[in-house]
């Protein structure tokens, strides 16, 4: 990354300083303050560069401005931003179209932020039950896997079993089942005829990059079809080229009734998420039932058809999956020596260190210190999520890093 020093009148102490008495403590930042990113690198306001290996959760898929989709972003900012749903835009039928070719689906509903689309597909699945399979009013139920993360709604907390996201936040929404996330005779179990969906994540990003065994997808498949209930495929975090493929699903070469995604298909520059899914199912919604002022918007649906572009060529499948050969590779010479072990599929990856080490936070705090920033997940977990434009000799040196932080902690 070619960039002019930031021009901030204030240091990252500074700047710091300045949000504690402003900004709501719902977060617990790394000590690192961005000013400028390009590619798989940000800078922060002192200049200090740094190897961005966590990608914004996933959302910076392509890296940061990637000059395609900053293209797209001002190519239509000079002509039209928002006109909300109250009418229709030029750019919103081609986001539509080529997203549903994409996932191999029919219709989409557009949203903006992830857990907008994991509320709009709760809202629909109830819908389908009720009017579709028949379940008699106000009792459908869905089944979520244990471990989950779907977002921080009050509704989407209320089947979260994670307590620092529930705590102090009831009384909580009824009308969903949990239980242990890659069982499939458990979920058999939780399935009656009040069952409207089955909700889960093909692979448990905030859970630490939890990948099932072979067949749990196409067992929940199966097993939805033959019960007559929605399958809901979360791919907010695993989609869009993250796994190697398109969707994490294709993995196990499954088709959902309902595909969730969000985060990568804004390409880092706007929040877009869409619920994509069979014709039947999103025909339920009707006018009124439903809506966005910003869900569809023309901005975001140029920046998203773009992200479409681009993924329809390969190449960052293609990337994800031979680079994660690298990550793998690096990942497993650590093993025994600060690693205790980890879970990886394409360009994503879960390593647990040795609690005599550091927790997560303090790995993540030392890699920052050598430049490369991750972040900590469940004690002495880190995620490493680098952009998929990141180059094999860039992995090499997060890596390297990783292990000079390891040796020099133990």
């Amino acid at each position: 990354m070619t960039v002019a020093p930031s021009r901030s009148l204030r240091s990252s102490a500074e700047l710091i300083r300045a949000e504690e008495p402003v900004l709501a403590h719902n977060y617990h930042p790394l000590p690192v303050v961005v000013a400028r990113a390009e590619g798989a690198w940000v800078e922060d306001v002192e200049g200090r560069r740094y190897l961005d290996m966590l990608a914004g959760y996933s959302a910076l898929n392509f890296g940061h401005r990637h000059p395609a989709l900053i293209e797209a972003a001002h190519r239509q900012l000079d002509q039209l931003t928002l006109t909300s749903r109250a009418f229709h835009n030029d750019r919103l039928a081609q986001f539509a179209e080529s997203l549903a070719e994409l996932t191999g689906l029919d219709m989409v509903l557009p949203m903006n932020t992830g857990a907008e689309a994991v509320e709009s597909a709760i809202k629909v699945a109830r819908k389908w039950a009720y009017e579709v399979k028949g379940v008699a009013p106000d009792q459908a139920t869905i089944v979520v896997a244990a471990d989950n993360f779907h977002g921080r709604t009050t509704t989407i907390v209320s089947f979260s079993t994670d307590e620092t996201a529930r705590a102090g936040f009831g009384p909580f929404t009824p009308g969903f089942r949990v239980v242990p996330y890659n069982d499939l005779a458990a979920l058999e179990a939780a399935i009656d005829e009040t069952t409207a969906a089955v909700l889960i994540e093909p692979i448990q990003g905030e859970a630490g990059v939890v990948i099932p065994d072979d067949g749990y997808l196409r067992g929940v498949r199966e097993l939805t079809r033959r019960t007559g209930c929605l399958f809901i495929a979360d791919e907010i975090q695993s989609g869009l080229g993250r796994t190697g493929r398109t969707l994490a699903v294709e993995h196990e070469d499954v088709v959902p009734d309902m595909i969730l995604l969000g985060k990568a298909l804004g390409g880092g520059i706007v929040p877009v998420s869409a619920v994509v899914a069979r014709r039947d199912v999103l025909q339920v919604l009707r006018p009124g039932e439903h809506g966005s002022t910003f869900g569809g918007n023309p901005l975001s649906a140029a920046v998203g058809s773009a992200v479409v572009e681009l993924l329809e060529t390969g190449e960052y499948q293609r990337r994800a999956a031979e680079l994660g050969i690298v990550l793998r590779g690096g990942l497993t010479a650590l093993v025994g020596k600060g690693v205790q072990g980890f879970r990886a599929r394409g360009l994503w990856a879960g390593v647990d260190i040795d609690p005599a080490i550091g927790t997560g936070r303090d790995i993540s705090e030392r890699l920052m210190r050598e430049g490369v920033l991750v972040k900590d997940t469940h004690g002495s977990t880190i995620r490493l999520a680098p952009p998929l434009t990141i180059t094999g000799e860039e992995l090499r040196t997060a890596l390297g890093s990783l292990e000079k932080v390891l040796t020099e902690g133990a």
